[in-house]
């Protein structure tokens, strides 16, 4: 009798850290959770993952759990870095353990992405040169002028897919790359059903209009990268 297998996991890690924006973790956590429950190909796992359990508290005070520490997560399907406030981005670029967890679980990563400010913390690293990206729009003139093996899109894009990077927007915008990546990875059924379960058909009752690019608010604060860490397009 041939016993049963199960169907194989897809990692899913989101590395958090003191200050980290809640909704660049709350978008994807919840879209990529409700697909769980129906996505039958692939049984998947979505981790908080920080260099220990201790919890963390976001930009807007709340705590959260990591759910695992970097060891205990050696192979990510998808890696999603999330933004934060100015300061903890620079304290992250800074973080050995954090940039080494990056580095070292893209290498076999499918995607590698991020979403608003995280663009800047994955560009630091050497994940976004020589690709296409984006990011919150207050920190795309940082994006540009610090980081010149970047492409940066034109406009502000919700997110920005290129080869296997993909990077969002300003914080809401993780909602819409959320659900672009598990069309992506799932199909556009499953992606469409959790667009309904979640009731994503987003109607503003406001219309306010994003300003022209401003000066980058961490010029002289941002570390210079480590060249020999970048990754090259595949």
């Amino acid at each position: 009798m041939t016993t049963p297998t199960s169907p194989p996991e897809y990692i899913i890690a989101i590395p958090v850290y003191p200050g980290v924006d809640l909704m660049d973790i709350a978008a994807p956590h919840e879209i990529f959770k409700w697909a769980a429950t129906i996505w039958k190909e692939r049984i998947l796992q979505l981790y908080l993952v920080a260099a220990d359990t201790s919890p963390v508290t976001t930009r807007d005070g709340l705590q959260l759990v990591p759910h695992k520490k970097y060891d205990d997560v050696p192979h990510v399907d998808l890696l999603w870095i999330p933004g934060g406030d100015p300061d903890a981005l620079v304290v992250q670029m800074g973080d050995a353990d954090y940039v080494r967890f990056l580095q070292s679980r893209s290498e076999k990563a499918e995607y590698i992405t991020s979403v608003c400010e995280g663009a800047l913390i994955a560009a630091n690293a050497g994940l976004l040169d020589g690709y296409e990206a984006t990011t919150h729009w207050a920190f795309v003139e940082c994006l540009r002028c610090s980081y010149p093996n970047v492409a940066v899109h034109p406009g502000y894009p919700r997110f920005v897919h290129d080869c296997n990077r993909v990077t969002g927007g300003g914080i809401s915008s993780g909602l819409d790359e959320a659900l672009y990546l598990l069309k992506l990875i799932a199909g556009e059924d499953i992606a469409t059903q959790v667009q309904v379960t979640i009731q994503y058909f987003p109607e503003p009752p406001v219309s306010g209009q994003l300003p022209d690019s401003i000066p980058c608010p961490l010029a002289g604060k941002i570390p210079v990268p480590d060249p020999t860490k970048a990754q090259q397009p595949s």
